[in-house]
């Protein structure tokens, strides 16, 4: 059961301000690019429209603390971790890393960043209702080990 995930992007130029650094709001969009691509390596949808069984993971919190800019052309692993692996709710951990000219990741976070997603479906009318993580799913995921957090 896989605990993380990683991504590898580059800050394109329409991601930055004028100074040439990565705009705060890409950070939130790099971290749901990287939830995306989990969901689709372990072959679940990150949402299903399926009559009867609509299942969809709107966030109740979302947050990111930035330490170093990255700029235009930086090349950058994108890190997930599940910090928590409730009933009704996953907590993703991610941690952003410049690479270097070689691909090799640096040590240092520049950014991390953390989104707390409730599983719900639709009842009847078509309002969401938070419901337990389908068995199918939760089989799926797993928290990460706490010594995963500083690696």
């Amino acid at each position: 059961m896989p605990s993380e995930f990683r991504l590898v992007r580059t800050v394109e130029f329409s991601e930055t301000d004028m100074a040439g650094i990565m705009h705060f709001s890409n950070f939130f969009r790099w971290m749901e690019a990287c939830e995306a691509g989990f969901y689709r390596s372990l072959d679940l949808p990150l949402i299903s429209f399926v009559p009867g069984n609509v299942v969809g993971w709107p966030r109740v919190s979302a947050s990111c603390s930035y330490k170093q800019p990255l700029r235009f052309n930086d090349t950058v692993e994108v890190r997930l971790l599940i910090k928590e692996l409730r009933t009704r709710a996953v907590v993703f951990l991610f941690q952003f890393r410049k690479m270097d000219a070689a691909g090799q990741v640096r040590p240092a976070v520049v950014a991390q960043g953390e989104i707390a997603a409730v599983c719900v479906t639709a009842d009847a009318a078509g309002k969401m209702v938070a419901q337990p993580i389908p068995a199918a799913v939760r089989a799926k995921l797993e928290p990460a080990p706490a010594s995963a957090y500083t690696a």
